[in-house]
């Protein structure tokens, strides 16, 4: 995507800012780079890029561009594959982030007479707030509920008749099935989910909206990057709009560092254009995507990309075949009768990978016969035959957080 002349400028800006601060984080990073030099698309291309694990060497507040008396929140990543990343937001950084979540629900139709059952994780993590900061914004009611209580959050979904359910896809799942097994349906008044924090697949998104009747929609962010809110797809587009007035995206290839063309997949690589607090050049997200070129019909001229298709971390390579979850879901989804859910186990035994593939099918469904067929569709998709272990709908886990779909032991 082409940087505009604003774009530019506000880069320029934030540059010769953070360049200031004393022993900031940017101070070593940018001493050689004059703010002034950055003209054009090939001069923004030379700025370095950030990384996760970058980031973590600024903790606990290295990434602060603000005197202290500025901050007025901190929210941090999770911390579970290493140090956290704490971010520091100022009043503008907060406001900001509230003014694109607002956008992200009126994007989907939503209204100050919808009641919004939020059910993320409110604290450190940016989640549950964000979803609130953008409802108050809206005008519409907040229902603040939090993770988990599934006897409660039913209770008062019924109770106090709320119209969207905002949620992680598992958890999305988990509280449909719920509805389903307890004959709710007709005693609830859901109308649209806002689903976000981690990718789903088709059959994952088919199975929650057969099973509420409601339209779905991904949000899309990341705490790095304000949180949740700084993209969502419109009514029946895939594509996701990103507010770039707020954050310019690059969509590179994840190995060359360099601009893919339109509707390739690559990393998207995001640069926040106004954040005071902590601003950020040339994230890495790890986030795998394509840009979607053209206008879209909706007639929004925020630029798009399309559903997050994975994480370049995600990847796993099992008997020389480079697995990721989309690429596992694309053949459990034509293979018919399987569910949603799947889990793959990834063990080294007697000297050799082995993967072994838990899946759902529905009731009725010749359980022998879709093993035997899974096995033959990944093989002739994917060049490598797991073991096959077909169970019923709802016999693996369920999560009310994010739910991890390959686990690999060999390390």
């Amino acid at each position: 995507m082409q940087i505009s002349e604003k774009q530019l400028e506000q880069v320029r800006a934030q540059v010769a800012r953070v360049k200031k601060v004393p022993g900031g984080f940017y101070a070593e990073k940018f001493k050689d780079i004059n703010p002034e030099d950055i003209r054009t698309q090939a001069d923004f291309e030379k700025l370095p890029f950030s990384s996760k694990q970058e980031l973590r060497t600024a903790y606990p507040l290295g990434l602060a561009a603000v005197p202290e008396e500025k901050i007025v929140r901190i929210h941090s990543s999770s911390g579970t594959t290493g140090t956290p990343v704490i971010v520091p937001y100022t009043q503008k950084d907060v406001d900001d982030w509230a003014i694109q979540f607002a956008r992200c629900y009126q994007m989907a139709g939503i209204t100050t007479t919808d009641r919004l059952q939020i059910t993320p994780g409110y604290g450190l993590w940016t989640a549950g707030i964000g979803f609130q900061l953008g409802c108050e914004r809206l005008g519409a009611m907040a229902i603040p509920m939090g993770p988990g209580n599934t006897e409660k959050q039913l209770q008062m979904m019924q109770d106090l008749k709320a119209t969207v359910l905002c949620a992680t896809s598992s958890y999305a799942l988990l509280l449909a099935e719920e509805i389903e097994r307890r004959g709710l349906k007709g005693k609830i008044h859901l109308k649209k989910g806002i689903i976000g924090s981690e990718r789903w697949g088709d059959k994952m998104r088919a199975r929650i909206k057969d099973l509420l009747g409601i339209e779905l929609y991904d949000i899309y962010g990341l705490t790095e990057i304000y949180g949740p809110g700084i993209g969502i797809n419109c009514p029946g587009e895939e594509g996701i709009h990103i507010w770039d007035d707020y954050v310019y995206m690059e969509i590179l290839d994840p190995e060359t560092g360099r601009p893919v063309p339109d509707g390739e997949v690559g990393e998207i690589t995001l640069t926040t254009l106004v954040k005071e607090g902590a601003p950020l050049f040339r994230f890495r997200t790890h986030d795998l995507a394509s840009a979607i070129p053209g206008d879209c019909p909706c007639g929004s001229k925020y630029p798009r990309i399309s559903r997050i298709l994975g994480r370049s971390d995600d990847m796993v390579k099992v008997k020389g075949c480079i697995l990721f979850p989309s690429s596992i879901e694309e053949v459990i989804k034509k293979v018919p009768g399987t569910s949603s859910e799947y889990r793959a186990e990834i063990e080294h035994v007697d000297g050799r990978d082995q993967m072994t593939l838990f899946v759902e099918v529905e009731g009725g469904v010749d359980r022998t016969e879709a093993a035997l067929t899974l096995k033959f569709r990944f093989k002739e998709k994917l060049n490598m035959t797991p073991e096959v272990k077909v169970v019923g709908e709802g016999e693996l886990p369920r999560s009310e957080k994010k739910t991890k779909r390959i686990i690999d032991k060999r390390f």
